[in-house]
């Protein structure tokens, strides 16, 4: 037998749809200045959070840096450190986010993007 939702079950489905699908909508250029963002943190510090990227991104909506961290948590390009710092994003009250740092394929990256922008610099001077 299958349980009803109560009215506010169903509202906070409804909320988290509508909070999903604005995330999806984003483009693939906010995607790509977060894995910008993440590879050049990741590639000069040791560890990094999301409250380091709120002073050098355009704001890019509710829920949407998280996700696009958790895709490159999913990709393999970034690993939970298993530490949490408090946000410093007001509207969270200092919840706790996770601290992240580049994986071996993350670094990776990070050191063919540099070596094809220098590569680029170089022929261009």
């Amino acid at each position: 037998m299958t349980r009803r939702l109560s009215v506010a079950e169903r509202l906070a489905s409804t909320e988290k749809d509508a909070l999903l699908d604005d995330i999806a909508r984003h483009s693939e250029w906010d995607q790509f200045l977060v894995e910008q963002a993440v590879l050049h943190f990741g590639a000069n510090v040791t560890e990094f959070s999301c409250n380091d990227f709120r002073e050098v991104l355009p704001n890019l909506g509710p829920g949407f840096l998280g996700a696009a961290i958790n895709s490159l948590r999913s990709a393999g390009i970034i690993a939970h450190t298993d530490r949490t710092v408090p946000s410093t994003e007001p509207s969270t009250h200092a919840h706790r986010i996770a601290v992240w740092e580049l994986t071996d394929k993350g670094r990776l990256i990070a050191a063919q993007r540099r070596d094809a922008r220098t590569q680029h610099q170089t022929e261009a001077a």
